[in-house]
């Protein structure tokens, strides 16, 4: 008996007939009942990797052994057989489905071979919840379930399947600070009960917090293995990236004006999911010209409405949006952006992206009827390639081959350096932002960070939604907590401690372990 659940042997993978290699030579052991952590920059070939280890992609050259045995995986169905499942990092979930609908799906159990067993499901289902701490409504139909449930959801598909080798692809890249908690809980249960996990992330902390040992790819090739228990977060983070990195912070300069660039008066919006309930009471909030100001706060508790409703996303109820003093309550998307608005959407595939356009595309559709992209309604496809080639370079968004692949194709990374870049380099005044770095590896934390900096040194205002505290605290000016749809607080972001966010998100004492003074600027 192997003491490895998985061996890589010399695996390459390439596309295009050879032209673009994703991985090359790649050699991966993972120790049977161990977290192994897969780390490296957006592109780097990691989710590739763990493709060809699921069947989705076929390897160019290379072997594969699964418990020392070696296999061709030639689709997923034979990978769930050989007992390797994978949570994507872009859930395959049937949004007007049931929670037990989806993880049965394909596997469903049957009275005489005709009849579905919903109850034979559900007990199955409910022992692993139990076993594993996982639990979540399974009458629940998807669309109505947080994106945390959601991620619980993938992975009792794969333990559902009886998969002892669990790949768990960026898993927390969508979940709040509280969720991450609970999943990072869940796969330590996980190794535990004698799973073995293969866990792609770009987040430091996390990798040292479960994680036994730390594949480093860079480029399409292996790096080195880390010992993580070694090792520390920063000394991880420079393997994967190869430099030492530079802490960002924002200088806390004075703000350019006091007259608002962004004013939110009295302003009530439905839920998402019940029109007659509001997420947001009377909400008022001031953003100007060279400030950041950061929403904190509990996911669920009305972000998604504020910004939804100063995009033109959703309709508010009632109150202004107030935008360069013009009300833009009933205004329709396309005058919010022409008055100079940018929004970096929370769900790139939902609203950020136009998936099965190109690159190019997708970063001139805002503005592909200005000069110097067209004139007299004849376009200029020199001008477009250009611009689209300077942001790919300034973003480094890899496999973008120019800007003519089609968006889809791109890592997950790559896709939100191309809404990122897009929107910080149109013409604007106003930026809405909701987690500009989700699914970023640090490097690119690193740089976007700065532009979002920059941003504010321009006179531009910032509105930022960021569930990553570490984020906000090195980017706001002033830090707005919210609870139940409501402005509990507000803090200075120089000088602003995780305890004192911390108990302004639970709903609790604001000046907890701090004086007045340190917290009223």
């Amino acid at each position: 008996m192997s003491e490895y659940a998985i061996e890589l042997n010399k695996i390459t993978k390439t596309f295009l007939n050879g032209a673009i290699i994703a991985n090359q030579d790649v050699d991966l052991k993972v120790k049977k009942g161990t977290i192994h952590a897969l780390v490296g920059e957006n592109g780097a070939g990691k989710s590739t990797l763990m493709s060809i280890l699921f069947g989705l992609y076929q390897p160019t050259s290379g072997t594969i052994k699964v418990n020392g045995k070696e296999v061709v995986v030639s689709n997923p169905i034979k990978a769930n057989k050989l007992g390797i499942g994978m949570v994507h990092q872009h859930f395959k979930l049937v949004d007007v489905s049931t929670v037990w609908e989806n993880i049965a799906l394909g596997v469903e159990s049957t009275k005489f071979g005709i009849l579905l067993d919903k109850n034979k499901i559900k007990a199955k289902l409910t022992e692993i919840m139990n076993q594993y701490n996982l639990h979540v409504d399974l009458d629940a139909k998807i669309e109505n379930i947080s994106v945390g449930m959601q991620q619980r959801v993938e992975i009792l598909k794969i333990l559902y399947r009886d998969a002892e080798i669990l790949v768990f692809d960026e898993p927390t890249a969508v979940l709040t600070p509280q969720q991450i908690d609970g999943l990072l809980q869940v796969m330590l249960n996980l190794q535990k009960a004698g799973k073995t996990i293969i866990f792609i992330s770009h987040k430091m902390e996390e990798i040292k917090r479960v994680a036994n040992t730390a594949t480093v790819i860079r480029r399409g090739k292996k790096i080195i293995d880390l010992d993580v228990k070694n090792m520390e977060v920063s000394d991880i983070a420079e393997a994967m990236v190869g430099r030492k990195l530079v802490e960002v912070k924002n200088q806390y300069t004075p703000v350019l004006s006091q007259a608002p660039i962004l004013e939110i008066l009295n302003l009530s919006v439905p839920k998402e999911t019940n029109n007659k309930v509001n997420a947001l009471e009377t909400f008022n909030l001031v953003v100007r010209p060279g400030e950041i100001v950061a929403i904190a706060g509990v996911e669920g508790n009305g972000q998604k409405e504020l910004v939804e409703a100063i995009t033109g996303l959703v309709k508010a109820h009632s109150g202004a949006i107030l935008f360069k003093d013009l009300n833009l309550i009933s205004e329709n998307i396309h005058k919010r952006y022409k008055l100079g608005m940018s929004h970096i959407p929370e769900d790139r595939h939902k609203y950020g992206m136009l998936l099965d356009f190109s690159v190019q595309d997708n970063l001139i559709s805002q503005q592909i009827d200005n000069y110097p992209f067209s004139k007299k309604g004849i376009i200029d496809k020199k001008a477009i390639a250009r611009y689209s080639q300077s942001i790919i370079k300034d973003f480094d968004v890899r496999g973008s081959r120019n800007g003519i692949a089609i968006a889809r194709g791109l890592s997950g990374g790559n896709q939100q350096k191309v809404v990122v870049g897009r929107e910080l380099r149109k013409e604007h005044d106003l930026l809405v932002v909701v987690q500009p770095t989700r699914g970023l590896d640090v490097g690119a934390i690193e740089y976007i960070h700065q532009q979002i900096l920059e941003e504010k040194s321009n006179g531009k205002g910032v509105l930022l939604v960021s569930y990553e505290l570490n984020e906000v605290m090195a980017l706001a000016d002033r830090i707005v907590v919210i609870n139940e749809g409501k402005i509990i607080g507000e803090l200075p972001g120089q000088g602003a401690k995780k305890e004192q966010i911390g108990a302004l998100m639970a709903g609790g004492d604001q000046t907890k372990g701090v004086t007045k003074n340190e917290y009223i600027q």
